[in-house]
C-alpha cells in the first residue's frame, strides 16, 4: 500500500513539475518591459535565495565542502551553470519575442540530441529504430529550415544546451536542489553585478515599474525552484520509463500556447516539420517502452532461475522424533 501510494504521488509531482514548465510561457510577458538579460540575472539571484531557504530548513550544506575539495567537479559544475545559463536566457528571449512555438521544438528534439550526445561523446550503440527516429529527426530540422527560411537556431541551442547540460549533470551525480544552488552560487555574482550595473544606467526596471512590477521580478525565484523540487520529488517515487513519458507534457503546452494563444503562425511546412518530430517521437517511446518490457521479463526469468525448485529438495520431516533411543545395555 505504501509503495502505491508512493507512486500515486510521484505522478502528481511529474505532473506539477511538467504542468509548470509547460506553462511557464505564460509567466515572462508579465515581467515586461524588463530585457531577457533583466529577467534571466533576476531568475539567477532569486532563484539562489529560494534554494539557500530551502537547504537552510532541510540543513543540507555537507555537500559544500566535499565540492569544494574536487576541482573537476566544480569546474563541471561551473560548465553547467553556463549552459543552464544560455539555456534560460534563449527561452526567456524567444517567448518574449513572439517564438513560442520554435522554443517548444527544441524539447521535443532534446530526448534526440541526447541520444545523439550518447554515441558521439559516450560510444554508445543505436538499436535500429533509434537510429530511424533520429534520422527523422534530421529530416525534421531540413524541412523545417526550408519552412523558416534558416535553421531552426533557437529550438537547436535549447535542444543542445540542454542535453549538454543533462550530460554533465549525469557527469556530475549530484542532487536536483544541490544542482541548482552550485550553479546559482556560481552565476550569483555576474548576475548581481550586472544588476547593480544596469540600476547604475538608470535601465533597471526593478525599482521604476512599481511594487508590482518588483515582486514579479522577485517571483522568477519561485517559478524556477519550485518545478524543480517537485522533479526531484517524483524521480524518487516512479520509474524513469514514466518520467520520460511525462517529459513531452512540457513542450505539448508550449506548442498548444504558441499556436492557440500567442496565435503563432503554422504554415504547411511548420507543419510538417512538427509532424516528423512527433513520429520520431512516437518511434523512441514505443522502443524504449518494448526495452523496458524486454527487460523487465529478462530479470523476471533470471529470478525464477534462481529460486530453488520444490520438486528438487527433500522434503523436511514433518514431525521430529518425539522420544529418545533407547540406549543398548551393556553386557
Amino acid at each position: 500500500m505504501k509503495a502505491e501510494n508512493d507512486q500515486r504521488a510521484g505522478l502528481l509531482y511529474g505532473f506539477a513539475s511538467y504542468g509548470m514548465w509547460g506553462i511557464v510561457p505564460l509567466f515572462w510577458p508579465l515581467l515586461q518591459p524588463a530585457g531577457a538579460i533583466e529577467i534571466l540575472a533576476h531568475r539567477m539571484v532569486w532563484s539562489l535565495a529560494v534554494v539557500g531557504l530551502a537547504l537552510l530548513v532541510l540543513r543540507r550544506w555537507g555537500w559544500m565542502a566535499e565540492l569544494l575539495r574536487q576541482p573537476r567537479k566544480l569546474a563541471l559544475t561551473g560548465v553547467a551553470a553556463a549552459l543552464v545559463t544560455v539555456n534560460w536566457g534563449v527561452y526567456i528571449w524567444a517567448v518574449n519575442n513572439g517564438a513560442v512555438v520554435e522554443a517548444s521544438l527544441g524539447y521535443f528534439i532534446n530526448p534526440l540530441v541526447t541520444i545523439a550526445l550518447g554515441v558521439l561523446v559516450l560510444g554508445e550503440r543505436l538499436r535500429r529504430t533509434q537510429w530511424a527516429a533520429v534520422a527523422i529527426a534530421v529530416t525534421a530540422v531540413l524541412v523545417l529550415a526550408v519552412g523558416y527560411g534558416r535553421p531552426p537556431w533557437i529550438s537547436l541551442i535549447l535542444a543542445f544546451s540542454f542535453a549538454l547540460y543533462g550530460l554533465i549533470k549525469k557527469q556530475l551525480g549530484m542532487g536536483g536542489l544541490e544542482s541548482l544552488t552550485a550553479e546559482t552560487v556560481i552565476m550569483f555574482l555576474p548576475a548581481l553585478g550586472y544588476l547593480l550595473w544596469l540600476g547604475s544606467q538608470g535601465e533597471s526596471t526593478f525599482t521604476t515599474q512599481g511594487p508590482g512590477h518588483a515582486a514579479l521580478l522577485a517571483s522568477a525565484g519561485l517559478v524556477t525552484a519550485i518545478p524543480l523540487i517537485c522533479f526531484g520529488a517524483a524521480a524518487i517515487r516512479v520509474p524513469l520509463s514514466t518520467l520520460g513519458l511525462l517529459q513531452y507534457m512540457a513542450p505539448v503546452f508550449q506548442f498548444g500556447l504558441g499556436v492557440l494563444y500567442f496565435h503563432e503562425a503554422m504554415p504547411p511546412a511548420r507543419w510538417a516539420g512538427f509532424s516528423l518530430v512527433w513520429v520520431a517521437l512516437s518511434i523512441l517511446t514505443w522502443d524504449a517502452l518494448r526495452t523496458a518490457r524486454r527487460s523487465r521479463a529478462l530479470r523476471l526469468e533470471a529470478l525464477s532461475a534462481s529460486l530453488p525448485s520444490p520438486l528438487a529438495s527433500p522434503l523436511p520431516n514433518p514431525l521430529p522424533n518425539p522420544l529418545p533411543t533407547p540406549a543398548r545395555e551393556s553386557a
